[in-house]
């Protein structure tokens, strides 16, 4: 069988009069993410490894920042998107896992829901949808309520025809 790898990284930094959104959840914080879409960090390094694992590129070469289609847009909605050019070119998901760092906000509550949200725009089952939380023990950018960042690896295999 043909499987595949794909690695995500994404960072966005903190703005106040932003959302928080992460994982298609809109998280209660003092300030949001900045980004032409809705600056869902943990997504868009979700898409970024389905992308790479079958070769196609990264979301900026789907959905430029400069390209208004896409001001605001909801990350889920590209997910979904991202998910249907992975099965045309022949690959289900195997599995998909992203760690997000951030010193705060506390993301632990709201782990649930953004695998469940990310499950269902991926159309898969929600065990094949892991998300984490870390800190940076206030180190770096993140660490300094700079910004958010994640990473994500995603297996594919090639589906029998």
């Amino acid at each position: 069988m043909d499987f595949r790898v794909g690695h995500g990284y994404d960072v966005h930094r903190y703005a106040i009069g932003r959302k928080l959104i992460l994982g298609g959840v809109n998280i209660p914080f003092g300030k949001g993410l900045v980004g032409h879409s809705d600056a869902d960090v943990v997504v868009h390094a979700m898409m970024d490894s389905l992308l790479g694992a079958v070769a196609l590129g990264d979301i900026g070469g789907h959905f430029p920042n400069n390209d208004p289609k896409y001001k605001d847009a909801d990350s889920m909605k590209l997910m979904e998107q991202v998910c249907r050019l992975v099965r045309e070119k022949g690959y289900e998901v195997s599995n998909i896992d992203a760690t997000i760092i951030a010193q705060q906000p506390k993301l632990k509550p709201y782990i649930d829901n953004m695998r469940e949200n990310i499950a269902k725009a991926m159309k898969v089952d929600i065990d094949k949808v892991s998300v984490k939380a870390t800190t940076e023990e206030k180190l770096g950018f993140t660490g300094n309520l700079e910004g958010i960042a994640a990473h994500a690896v995603a297996l594919v295999y090639k589906t029998e025809k």
